[in-house]
């Protein structure tokens, strides 16, 4: 198996399998990944608590023991995918994306494993907002169309980050008038770091001048101080 930074984890289109379990998928997942979990959220706790209250190797015989009957239908659901590469991540790059890793190669795939993990990805999408984005912040009063103005900048090809559509969220006077579900805070964050990836960071990049809270989610901290601290035209 190779094991490869984020950087360059996201240079092909290969499926990208997140074998954590079913309940982190939910509640957060680099964009496009498709649930492939190792172990269900009983069991993954079952293994984590043997490791804490037993030993390591305990928890990796249970693990074992948990995983054998298994094999079969993870090659099986891998064959339906129609790849013969994958990418795959857990929490931190360890024995989870390793293991189903191994088990896929020993089968015939070839596999790629992100170095660091889901934890990996997320710190270094943060460091790419402190780092390499230049805001240019829309601020005024409700009702000067910000986000209109927005619209109208993308379709002109600048670079621009539509906080309140990545929200699901239609402004502070008018919430969520659609009625849909808001994704978690922690999948926000994914979003927007989704968004930002492919930015050309020696362009400005327009977005609206948002509260730290956008309805339920909450904008991620190196994101709300940079808008903070960057130039701001008002309507």
């Amino acid at each position: 198996m190779k094991v490869v930074p984020t950087y360059d984890f996201f240079n092909d289109n290969t499926p990208l399998l997140d074998v954590r379990s079913p309940a982190e998928f939910t509640s957060g997942h680099i964009l496009g990944a498709i649930s492939f979990p190792l172990f269900t959220d009983v069991e993954r706790a079952d293994v984590g608590t043997l490791y804490k209250q037993m030993s390591r190797e305990a928890a990796i015989k249970r693990g074992l023991e948990l995983i054998g009957p298994k094999m079969v239908s993870m090659i099986e659901q891998a064959e339906s995918l129609n790849s013969r590469t994958f990418r795959l991540y857990c929490w931190r790059g360890g024995m989870r994306s390793r293991s189903v890793a191994w088990l896929l190669e020993t089968y015939g795939f070839n596999c790629q494993v992100l170095e660091g993990g889901y934890k990996s990805y997320r710190k270094t999408t943060n460091e790419l907002i402190e780092d390499e984005l230049k805001l240019i912040v829309l601020s005024g009063l409700t009702g000067t169309r910000k986000t209109a103005i927005l619209k109208a900048l993308k379709e002109k090809g600048e670079q621009v980050i539509d906080l309140e559509n990545l929200a699901g969220h239609q402004g502070s006077s008018f919430g969520n008038l659609e009625n849909t579900e808001q994704p978690s805070t922690e999948q926000f964050h994914n979003l927007i770091f989704d968004s930002c990836r492919n930015l050309d960071s020696n362009r400005p990049v327009w977005i609206e001048d948002e509260s730290f809270m956008i309805g339920r989610c909450a904008l991620p901290q190196s994101l709300y101080n940079l808008k903070e601290s960057s130039p701001h035209i008002v309507l």
